[in-house]
């Protein structure tokens, strides 16, 4: 109290700064909590719309691995696919497999006689199992003259019916199936004669419209040969440039502006890079559409800008010492990036390099400008051979309204992610096992 006036109040004591963090001490956990709380549920939902997506992948296409084959006791007649018996290749190649297949279809059902029905009952059988048999036997010329019992491939119908996409039970006006087929069919299941195996068509052969027949062995075959010319190109120009770049090159306004630009064009939309390949490579240069060779082109100037990013900042992690090191003893400047610098940050390049491909080989959107498009049924032996790739294949399969496309749209999904699920982690593998931490 003042001495002065006794009744008057105590002056105002300044507040220490403990005093003041003690007071907002609560406070402050309390806002920290909820922080984490909403990170981990951030993490958690996308997490969970990650695995939402994966599980619809998967339960899609998961079935389009294994295909539905009918066990029928082919007689592989002399007459009918050899009968001058000296092992013509032309004329065991035009022999007339459908009839060997229908023949042998027509035994397992004898009260079957009418025409119509039986026009019925061959559409239990894809439209492609004469070609397949007429494969397996221009591989074993043994099979000629003998009766053997063949796996032949089933429609696509019969084969949404036994994987469960049709119902059974419901109204034969809202199937794609009639009764008498689900009764033949259920005959077939009883003698054993009916099964799913593994679809090897799915791995071996090029697309098809049928979608019993449809393989992504031709998108798979494109994409490799797209990627492996992108690696070829973009990785040595990629490498060099950053080494220009960080290296070699004068501090001015001039590459200045190159590095702003090799900034801005990892932004710039796949699409446009398809337009350049379009007015570029194949309006200048003339190079063929829907080939690997253009498609590869395409990817490189794509990819570089990533490339050339990531060597830059494996450069970067070099310590100075190792350059000033190689220079003290002797060695010119080519020779410490070359044998010095250049090992240690290869891992580095590389992780980058992976990622780029990774980027180019999910790419859909530039390749469809350059006419990798196209229905490309026989499987590219070259980089000038007509192709797709993988990611376009999809796009085609995914506009398909049978619903067997549908089950192999997922399933060629699954199989890309796979490539590039395996490609990041090399990434990671490699940057692990290489990388050094000064």
């Amino acid at each position: 109290m003042n001495k002065l006036n006794p009744k008057s109040p105590a002056p105002d004591i300044p507040r220490r700064t403990i005093d003041i963090v003690n007071a907002s001490l609560k406070r402050r956990h309390a806002q920290e909590r909820r922080f984490r709380w909403i990170g981990a549920f951030a993490v958690g939902l996308g997490l969970a719309f990650v695995v939402l997506l994966f599980a619809d992948i998967v339960s899609k296409g998961y079935t389009a691995f294994a295909q539905t084959y009918i066990r029928l006791p082919i007689t592989l007649s002399t007459e009918v696919i050899d009968p001058t018996g000296t092992r013509d290749i032309a004329a065991i190649s035009g022999a007339n497999y459908n009839k060997l297949i229908r023949d042998a279809l027509y035994q397992q059902f004898p009260e079957i006689t009418d025409r119509s029905t039986r026009r019925q009952l061959n559409t239990l059988l894809s439209v492609g199992a004469p070609d397949l048999l007429r494969e397996q036997v221009m591989g074993n010329f043994a099979l000629i003259g003998t009766t053997s019992e063949i796996w032949v491939l089933a429609d696509d119908d019969i084969d949404m019916l036994m994987k469960g996409y049709i119902d059974r039970t419901s109204a034969q006006e809202e199937r794609r199936v009639s009764d008498e087929t689900i009764g033949w069919v259920t005959q077939l299941e009883q003698q054993g004669r009916i099964a799913k195996h593994f679809n090897t068509i799915f791995f071996t052969h090029g697309t098809s419209r049928e979608p019993e027949l449809a393989g992504i062995a031709g998108a798979l075959m494109g994409s490799f040969y797209t990627l492996l010319l992108t690696l070829i190109l973009s990785f040595p120009i990629g490498v060099g440039a950053a080494l220009y770049l960080e290296e070699f090159a004068p501090k001015n306004r001039w590459t200045d502006f190159i590095e702003v630009n090799i900034n801005n064009l990892a932004a710039v939309p796949s699409i446009v890079f398809g337009l350049l390949g379009l007015a570029v490579f194949i309006g200048f240069f003339g190079i063929p559409r829907s080939t690997p060779l253009v498609a590869a082109l395409v990817m490189t100037i794509m990819t570089l800008p990533t490339i050339i990013i990531a060597s830059r900042v494996a450069l970067k992690s070099v310590p100075p010492s190792i350059r000033e090191a190689a220079l003290g003893v002797g060695a010119s400047s080519l020779q410490t990036q070359f044998h010095h610098v250049l090992p240690l940050a290869l891992p580095g390049m590389l992780t980058g390099a992976i990622i780029g491909m990774a980027r180019a080989l999910g790419e859909t959107a530039p390749l469809l400008m350059i006419g990798m498009i196209a229905f490309i049924v026989d499987i590219p032996s070259g980089f000038t051979d007509s192709a797709t790739v993988l990611p376009v294949q999809i796009f085609l399969w995914a506009d398909s309204p049978e619903r067997g496309f549908v089950e192999r749209t997922s399933a060629a999904i699954i199989v890309l992610l796979a490539f590039l699920f395996l490609m990041n982690l090399a990434a990671v593998l490699l940057r692990r096992k290489f990388e050094r931490r000064w």
